[in-house]
Order: structure tokens, then sequence, then C-alpha cells
């Protein structure tokens, strides 16, 4: 059993990583923002040493730290909308962030670090499809830079100082507990869906990515704990492409509404399709994603229709 800091573990990603790491048996500790007030109630068990504050202050971090074997760092500032914005804030608060958390790591004896990066935007206008660990990247916005950069920043401090680290260049997670807002498709549409509203699409639905369900990415994630395989990077998606039409109609399938499309100007940071190759984290973590999509996908309504009701 590992003693775990989770950064951003109240999070979409967070929430459920952190349920499975203590139903495991370890010790948690989870640092975010979510004021304890408000906290969601899974976070208020006492198996969880939950620390409020922000990834900028290094004092804190510093206390998180402390007497922590693995961390999971999944805190991130901005969206790949937002970055591009003001790009100087997403190095600012997001890599320099990094680059501190990981220096305290060095100092504080931790073992292994695991970072959530981009399986999309990391990559950029993909030359081939499906795209594996080893092809081009070329971020076209500033989001996959910096995840980009961090991925460096990792190996170079396994490089030069013995820290171990994992990277999942992760794909579009879905599943029970993503809130809506600017980044998650599917649970934008199932948010719009549930009050009766329009769904409003960037482009003509076309724009094909590779959506995983929330299950299987805990799955590889916390099989990353105790890997020690020769590979560090691993693209981390279900290997098939769906596009943004297709989802509506299987939304429209499970939900049995229904559903009215807004079709707005494509963006120029949408890249029109992105598969992950992922034979890789197969091979190496023994890992198989789910091959029921429509089931996904309904597990998911299920959780979104009652939380509108």
């Amino acid at each position: 059993m590992k003693r775990i800091l989770v950064t951003g573990g109240a999070g979409f990603i967070g929430a459920h990583l952190v349920d499975r790491l203590v139903k495991s048996g370890h010790t948690v500790r989870v640092l975010d923002r979510v004021p304890v007030d408000i906290r969601p109630a899974w976070l208020k068990s006492a198996q969880i040493d939950y620390m409020l504050g922000d990834f900028s202050d290094h004092s804190l971090i510093d206390a998180a730290l402390k007497d922590i074997d693995v961390v999971y760092h999944l805190v991130s500032t901005t969206i790949p909308a937002s970055s591009n914005i003001d790009p100087i804030f997403d190095v600012q608060s997001n890599l320099v962030g990094t680059l501190s958390l990981l220096q305290i790591a060095l100092k504080s004896g931790v073992k292994k670090v695991i970072f959530v990066s981009s399986g999309g935007t990391v990559y950029g206008k993909p030359k081939s499809l499906p795209i594996r660990e080893t092809d081009p990247t070329d971020p076209i916005c500033s989001y996959g830079i910096t995840k980009l950069a961090i991925e460096k920043y990792l190996a170079m401090f396994k490089e030069l100082h013995g820290l171990d680290f994992v990277v999942f260049r992760l794909a579009n997670p879905f599943g029970e507990r993503q809130r809506p807002g600017a980044q998650g498709a599917i649970a934008a549409f199932m948010h719009k869906v549930a009050e009766g509203k329009p769904i409003e699409i960037w482009g003509d639905g076309s724009v094909v990515r590779d959506y995983i369900y929330i299950n299987d990415v805990i799955d590889a994630m916390v099989a990353g704990i105790d890997y020690n395989g020769a590979a560090h990077i691993f693209n981390l998606g279900s290997g098939q492409g769906r596009s943004l039409n297709e989802i509506i109609d299987t939304l429209r399938a499970v939900s049995g509404k229904p559903i009215e499309c807004i079709y707005q100007s494509a963006r120029a940071l949408d890249v029109p399709k992105s598969v992950l190759d992922i034979s890789l984290v197969k091979q190496e973590f023994n890992w198989q994603p789910s091959s029921d999509f429509a089931a996904d996908l309904r597990r998911t309504w299920e959780w979104f229709s009652s939380k509108s009701v």
C-alpha cells in the first residue's frame, strides 16, 4: 500500500481516482481548491486527508508532499480553448507550477509522479491515424505545448535525479460526475439535453475524437502505481474514433429524447480527426477498454438525467 497525493483530486477524474485508491487500501491525500463546505460527500471520508489551497502555494505543496510515495498530478488551470487567449498565464500557472512540484517532490523523497497529459493537443494535426506515441508532436494550442513541456521535464528529472514517472496522454474521458463546462463534449451535450435545450456544435459535426469511459481511465491510471517497465509515455483512449454527429445519434437512442442541434462556425484549434493507437498501454498494463460505448453512454446519461430532476 502506498501513500498517495492527488493534485486536483476534487475534479472529474480525481473524484473517481481517489475513490478507487481508497477502496484499494492506499493512504490518500487530496490537494484542491474546492472549499471544505462544498466538498463532494466522497471527499469527507475519514480515509482522505484533504488539503485546501492553490497549486501555486509552494509552502502548501511542501506540506502536501510530506511522507508521500506517489503523486498523481491532475491539476490544470486552463483548457485548450482558453490557453491561447493567455499563453503566459498557461505557462506560469501550469508549467512553472509543475516544476516547483517536481523540485519539492525530489526533496521530499517521492518515488513516482503520474501525470495526465493530453492525447489530442500534444500531437496537433496528425500525419496518420491512429496516432502512436512516437508520432510527431506539433501542438497548435498553448495547452498542448505546456503539457508536452511537462512531459519533457519529467523525463529530465528521471534522467538526472531518478524520479520515476508515467505519462498518460489521455483522450476524451466521459462518465458520471463530469461537470458540464467548456471541456468535455459529452457532458456539455447531456447537460443541454437534460434541460431541454439545443446543442451548439462548432463546425458541421464531422470532427472525430477518441472517447473513453472514466472507469477504463481509472483502471489504467491505478495500474501505473506499480508499473516498472521501460516505457513511460502511454496513449490512453478507446482506440475508436467517433464524430460529434455520431455521439448525438447515440445520445438520442439512449435518452429517447429529440435533440436539436445548432451548428456554428468551425474553430481553428479543432483538429479534424484524432484517434489514439492504444496498443502500448494494452500490452504493458494488460489493460483493455470497454467495447460497449452505448452502454457506457447510457450509464452516464442516467446519472445526468437523475441530477436534473
